[in-house]
């Protein structure tokens, strides 16, 4: 990979890696810091990369960085703060968006992650499939189970409308 292809790289999925992070994170200046290690990691190992691999790369990459920034927060969490997820939404609420990025947040890791490519990014199951180290099926199943979670979440249309 030449220094203008890492740059067209760099112009062409930097808004879209961040918005994958951040999505996840939940958190601005630590999903910065995990789209600028990434990166950081491409720019290491650009004599090895084709440009036709840039992209995956950079979310595999990305993708890997968050997973081990989670692990490392998960840390300094203690159990009596995490409280156990409960799959059902048991008040009356106006703002759908709000209601969908609460039912978001009770899905686990590779299911938030599987349903944001999807759905969010566009990626093909195959694409998915590299990034997350999983086969075609498994990200099915995966985003199958993110999206009847979801559903059991929110309950029906007229609770949340």
């Amino acid at each position: 990979m030449t220094t203008q292809e890492y740059n067209n790289c760099v112009d062409e999925h930097a808004d879209g890696v961040y918005r994958f992070v951040l999505k996840n994170l939940r958190d601005e200046e630590m999903a910065r810091d995990v789209v600028q290690e990434a990166f950081l990691k491409m720019w290491e190992k650009a004599a090895t990369i084709t440009g036709s691999k840039a992209k995956s790369y950079l979310y595999t990459t990305a993708y890997h960085t968050m997973i081990d920034t989670i692990r490392r927060e998960k840390r300094y969490t203690s159990e009596d703060q995490v409280g156990d997820q409960i799959f059902s939404s048991r008040s009356q609420y106006s703002d759908l968006k709000e209601v969908i990025d609460e039912a978001f947040t009770k899905l686990n890791e590779v299911q938030r992650t599987v349903l944001l490519l999807r759905d969010y990014e566009g990626y093909s199951y195959k694409e998915i499939g590299e990034i997350v180290n999983l086969t075609d099926d498994q990200v099915k199943v995966y985003i199958f189970r993110a999206r009847m979670n979801m559903k059991k979440y929110i309950g029906s249309l007229e609770t949340v409308i």
